[in-house]
């Protein structure tokens, strides 16, 4: 213990002394000078605004630019939406009838203020998207311009992209290094600099793509919101090219082609989020349409498909958790919910789980990544994997291994089957869990199996079935049955062999907030080195 903390000290000092020199180069003049290199001074392609409506949330009431003073923006430097307002991204909501002329001083004032690199205006991620939106809103940024200030625009755009090049390899969000990409490459489009940003750009893409997506161009991840979020920006790096008349390199068609496999089959085919490592509510709907204005059109008829089972008709979905466990080093949005499950009758969440928290709250964040906010089994109140804090992330110290995995789908019957090793470690213990469905009687008959490799026997466990925070649930007089009311339906919940009953939970579906929701829980203690816990939900 005391060699670990001496250790973490060790790093943590070299770590500081590493940023100071950073800190001190980046304010230097010669780093100044090596990104103010300008190359094409004259824009050639303008993109179209409508193009990043996948990822821009626009406001309904309109900015009037005009009633902004371009002087004053920028003083407040401690202004609680200072990220907002350096990013540029509120540029997407002003009124197109605002003054061109208000629009240019706002941003030649930010130019006077930040024309040398600061560690807050010109966080990375702030940087990409200022470039994205500047070039992007051109009807209010540069068209009607003096040449004055188009030559100052230009030479702040190209110095910016300068500044992303030399940072991107030392990003640790990947997420931020796929904007980052678009931001070189638009830039690249605009200028027609092929050689310096456009090629960079692309072969940085390859990169991340290599070590962001498995074989079958789902996320190493396994974040689905992350899937969506690669889709997206793909999708729209592609738009540019096209809008540019400039052919897409097949990098850009064939990862479009798998990511779209995996949203066809996490959002298409069942129309229903899935809270599973990572994932939220989502406003997918809106991007369907966007993807249907551009002519795209996905298709993935596949049983299983990124480590995740998924069983549906036009009535029901059954979603099990049936993949391995990512890399630790991808695992920040991963949670312990292995063969965790979800069910959707009729449009309608009947088992869930709890969702992903990425908020402010340490705990809320620790709890959210743990197996007890899956429907799934706990055993003795420890997770099926264990993590540990790395700076403000989360990451995975013991891993799983899915051991086997079985999945039948015909007309009157199917089942998802699998099992894994989280609990051997500690507890000699393999969790199996076979979830049926009988479509002619509306029945689903599930059996976790502890299978127990040494003596001891007993062991605590409990199995919980998270429900949405609306649903409604009632124990029956004779305590062996819950009653669950989904809305227009009601279903029948029973164990023969162990007890059930109700506990609260929290419910983080809706992104980095909580609500209270109920759970049903099984509890008890094993037996036998092979216990089998049976259960049934009846529609009634």
């Amino acid at each position: 213990m005391i060699l670990r903390n001496f250790l973490n000290f060790i790093n943590q000092l070299l770590e500081n002394i590493n940023n100071k020199i950073r800190s001190f180069y980046f304010n230097s003049g010669f780093y100044d000078k090596k990104i103010s290199k300008i190359y094409y001074q004259e824009l050639s392609y303008k993109p179209s605004p409508y193009l990043l409506s996948s990822l821009i949330k626009y406001q309904t009431k309109k900015i009037n630019v005009n009633e902004i003073s371009a002087e004053s923006l920028w003083e407040d430097k401690n202004n609680k939406n200072f990220k907002r307002l350096n990013n540029f991204y509120w540029f997407f909501s002003l009124d197109l009838k605002s003054s061109k002329k208000n629009t240019q001083q706002i941003i030649s004032s930010w130019i006077n203020q930040n024309y040398k690199y600061n560690s807050e205006s010109w966080e990375f991620d702030l940087t990409s998207k200022r470039i994205i939106a500047w070039l992007s809103n051109h009807s209010l940024t540069i068209d009607e311009a003096s040449k004055d200030y188009l030559n100052i625009f230009n030479d702040m755009l190209q110095k910016q992209a300068n500044h992303l090049i030399n940072e991107i390899n030392n990003s640790k969000k990947i997420n931020d290094k796929i904007i980052g990409c678009a931001a070189i490459i638009l830039v690249g489009l605009t200028y027609k600099d092929e050689k310096k940003y456009l090629s960079y750009g692309l072969n940085l893409l390859k990169k991340i793509s290599n070590s962001a997506f498995d074989n079958y161009g789902f996320t190493k991840s396994r974040s689905i919101k992350q899937l969506v979020f690669y889709l997206k920006y793909f999708i729209l790096i592609r738009e540019w090219f096209k809008e540019a008349q400039v052919e897409a390199p097949d990098l850009l068609n064939e990862t479009i082609f798998y990511l779209g496999q995996g949203y066809a089959f996490i959002w298409q085919n069942i129309k229903s989020d899935i809270l599973m490592n990572g994932n939220n509510i989502s406003n997918n709907e809106e991007f369907d349409h966007y993807l249907k204005r551009l002519g795209y059109k996905f298709k993935n008829e596949n049983k299983e498909f990124g480590g995740y089972a998924i069983l549906h008709d036009k009535k029901v979905s059954i979603v099990m958790d049936i993949g391995q466990s990512p890399h630790n080093n991808l695992s920040s949005e991963y949670q312990s919910g292995s063969l965790s499950f979800e069910i959707v009758s009729n449009g309608k969440k009947l088992i869930s789980n709890c969702g992903f928290y990425d908020g402010k709250n340490e705990k809320l964040v620790k709890l959210s990544k743990s197996t007890a906010t899956h429907s799934t089994l706990v055993i003795d109140d420890n997770s099926s994997c264990k993590f540990i804090k790395n700076k403000k992330d989360y990451l995975l110290k013991d891993s799983l291994k899915i051991l086997n995995k079985n999945i039948i789908f015909e007309k009157n019957y199917w089942k998802i089957s699998s099992s894994h090793d989280g609990y051997n470690k500690k507890y000699n213990t393999i969790h199996e869990r076979d979830i049926e469905y009988y479509p002619e009687q509306s029945k689903f008959v599930g059996t976790d199996k502890i299978l127990i490799k040494k003596s001891n026997s007993n062991i605590k466990f409990d199995i919980r079935f998270h429900l949405e925070p609306n649903v409604k649930l009632m124990k029956t007089q004779d305590n062996k049955a819950i009653l669950i009311q989904l809305e227009e339906e009601g279903w029948k919940f029973t164990c023969d062999n162990f007890n059930i009953d109700i506990d609260n939970g929290l419910y983080f579906g809706n992104k980095n907030s909580y609500i209270q929701n109920q759970n049903i829980f099984i509890s008890g203690i094993t037996s036998n080195k092979k216990e089998n816990i049976s259960w049934q939900l009846n529609k009634v």
